[in-house]
């Protein structure tokens, strides 16, 4: 029960942060770099399968990683751009602090159902790909869009140098 319940302040904890590293980054200009580097330092977790309790099957690795995708359809849905100043900036979401607290609930829920038949380490590294699938996901539309966006301000900032020259 301990751990359950620190588990949860600590995703908590987590969400909280998430929503004021946003507000922040909507403040400062985006970047490729700054919209792939989360993936990359997250991957870093997987390390976790190497040790035996955290280990699932590969049947619970897809549903974890699919429900992860699931999940990231809200916040890709919530995650768009605008361009001040010609530069790109990611649109603050007055939804991301819903959706990223009903998604901490229904995580919170879905740990309850799930920890009743599955270990603490399982149910770890289900965890770990449900986020990841999510946050990957989630970062791979983002880049997408930006790109969209940089190539439509590139066309832009080029045809009005054309039409002074």
């Amino acid at each position: 029960m301990f751990w359950a319940i620190a588990s949860t302040l600590g995703a908590a904890i987590m969400a909280t942060t998430m929503i004021f590293v946003r507000m922040r980054a909507s403040k400062k200009p985006a970047s490729v770099k700054k919209i792939i580097l989360p993936p990359f330092f997250m991957s870093t977790g997987a390390l976790m399968f190497v040790f035996e309790p955290f280990r699932v099957e590969w049947i619970q690795v897809l549903e974890a990683f699919s429900v992860g995708v699931v999940f990231s359809l809200f916040l890709i849905k919530t995650s768009t751009f605008e361009v001040r100043d010609n530069d790109i900036y990611l649109k603050p979401s007055k939804a991301f602090v819903f959706i990223l607290f009903g998604l901490l609930v229904l995580r919170i829920i879905l740990k309850l159902i799930i920890g009743q038949s599955v270990s603490l380490g399982e149910t770890s590294g289900m965890f770990f790909l449900l986020a990841f699938g999510m946050i990957l996901t989630w970062r791979i539309a983002m880049l997408v869009k930006y790109i969209r966006l940089q190539k439509k301000l590139d066309a832009q900032v080029s045809g009005k140098w054309n039409a002074t020259n």
